[in-house]
């Protein structure tokens, strides 16, 4: 496994604004911090702790943020730093495992809590409160806590600025080193003056002018493109989704004719979605775009299989095969567009930090491929980053807006085994779904709904006639990012819209469910 600061064949080097790296020793809330800093625009990157310092050092970070972790510091195998690190006049900023390895390297003291914290706490600052990265917070105010062990006596240079009940070093600080450790989360939004911290920190003890903005960057990435792509040709698997067309819009305004997009119809797709990618991409953009419809080929090979990790697996191999077949008739193009955005690489792992899941466009070309190299022109994006790049390229908010749709497609959304007749059936479902939740103007509210084909079959009546026919499922939740979720709450009158048109419009739906479970313990998906 690589370390997601190598390189794996083109993709955007670092943009020329100031960065800030943040260092990662395995803690949960590590893309949230990335996040925070982005959203101050300010351009971060995250690096696994071990990353050597001379690398560091020569990247010219304006300030470096250590983050969490589940490790004990003074624990064999616990991960370190060198501790040169804390000598080089960078601003650092260490989060509660990154607090506990100041204190413990500078020679500090780090026992187990008398008293573990988890959860909202009161934080009052010392007295008087003179440190710039404690401007304008208040006197007391709320912070989230997440450990078992805390530091009980400081480094000599040190002074406590903000304590809890049982904490007596919440936050502390060296304003001559300019290396400043918080026991506790400002990162996440139970802590209700983090952002304030964090902000103080990044302008106030760094000196950031936060001048990355997503607006000022097109140019940039295109130039870049241009230069590493130059006069070669270049395909693209365009998807539809968000990525692959923010991808695929890119590398256009960069190389132009030079790109090919394949979209390949796999049947499995929402009503009207590719005459949707053929219009935005092939007419409006003027984009080289071949269209392979291979629904045939999908549903042959999805016959009579129930299991959704089967299913997945077959769809992924039909598409890879089905790609290269037409690939293979382009025999110029030697370079792969992928949309591999950040939170791709950050979860798929390093080599010290755990695989939360392994992403299929992540991990570098296979042996056997004819493709020479990768490019990955959102590499170092956020979700939200991709979709900010999108509007500034002039995508549309159909396509820029898109709700994340699994790569499977329709398929683990019909449960049991797939036919066309089902499929049929989901598809005309969704739809309505999709048009009354827009036409009530929730599409903007909701990050994400759907219909779910179950595959149980109810007894109703319809006239004076009994029916036998499948139970739908619909299922809308709110979210940030996909990583917990809770159910919408669509008012009465709109449930009742959808499940009036679905049952009188859709033939085989006698029965609808609304699905009021949050993640955790459920999953978004039902497969």
């Amino acid at each position: 496994m690589q370390h997601q600061h190598e390189p794996r064949g083109i993709g955007l080097s670092q943009p020329s604004h100031e960065l800030i790296i943040i260092l990662d020793f395995g803690g949960q809330y590590n893309q949230l911090i990335a996040r925070r800093v982005r959203e101050a625009h300010i351009y971060c990157e995250i690096l696994p702790f071990d990353v050597p310092l001379s690398e560091l050092l020569a990247r010219s970070p304006k300030g470096i943020i250590f983050t969490g972790g589940p490790a004990v510091v003074f624990e064999e195998n616990a991960p370190q730093i060198e501790a040169k690190l804390l000598e080089a006049g960078i601003p650092i900023l260490g989060i509660c495992y990154g607090a506990q390895l100041i204190a413990h390297i500078l020679g500090g003291k780090v026992e187990r809590a008398p008293h573990r914290e988890y959860g909202n706490r009161l934080l009052r600052l010392a007295t008087p409160a003179k440190s710039p990265i404690l401007e304008e917070i208040p006197a007391e105010s709320t912070c989230w806590m997440s450990h078992t062990y805390q530091v009980s006596v400081l480094p000599e240079g040190f002074s406590s600025v903000a304590h809890t009940d049982s904490c007596p070093n919440a936050a502390f600080a060296d304003e001559n080193r300019r290396i400043y450790a918080v026991q506790y989360h400002p990162e996440v939004v139970h802590t209700s003056a983090g952002t304030a911290f964090l902000q103080n920190f990044l302008y106030k003890v760094c000196g950031c002018a936060g001048d990355w903005k997503m607006t000022n960057l097109v140019e940039e990435y295109v130039e870049k493109l241009r230069q590493e792509i130059g006069n070669e040709q270049i395909l693209c698997a365009l998807s539809g989704g968000v990525d692959s067309s923010v991808a695929a819009a890119l590398v256009h305004r960069a190389v132009g004719a030079n790109l090919t997009c394949i979209f390949v119809d796999n049947g499995l797709l929402r009503a009207g979605e590719r005459e949707q990618v053929e219009q935005v991409f092939g007419e409006n953009f003027g984009i080289n775009l071949i269209t392979v419809d291979a629904s045939a080929e999908f549903h042959d090979a999805l016959r009579e299989v129930s299991d959704p990790e089967r299913k997945r697996k077959i769809i992924g191999e039909l598409f890879i095969r089905v790609f290269e077949r037409e690939a293979a008739k382009l025999q110029d193009c030697r370079l792969l567009v992928q949309g591999t955005i950040y939170p791709d690489v950050v979860e798929s792992g390093t080599k010290h930090a755990a695989v939360i899941k392994t992403h299929h466009n992540v991990g570098g070309l296979p042996k056997d491929t004819r493709f020479s190299r990768i490019v990955e022109p959102l590499r170092q994006l956020f979700k939200d980053e991709v979709r900010a790049l999108g509007r500034a390229l002039g995508l549309p908010s159909v396509v820029v807006d898109r709700q994340p749709f699994p790569g499977p497609g329709l398929a683990i959304r019909v449960m049991g085994a797939v036919t066309v007749e089902k499929l049929a059936i989901l598809r005309a479902a969704d739809a309505i779904l999709r048009e009354e939740i827009a036409r009530a103007g929730l599409d903007k509210e909701i990050w994400q709904y759907f219909a779910v084909l179950t595959n149980t079959l109810t007894v109703g009546v319809m006239g004076d006639e009994r029916t036998y026919f499948h139970t739908l499922a619909l299922r809308a939740v709110t979210s940030t990012d996909g990583m917990t979720a809770d159910w919408a709450r669509i008012p009465f009158e709109v449930l009742e819209k959808i499940s009036s048109r679905i049952t009188n419009e859709v033939v085989g739906i006698n029965r609808i469910v609304y699905d009021i479970t949050s993640k955790p313990p459920a999953t978004i998906e039902w497969e």
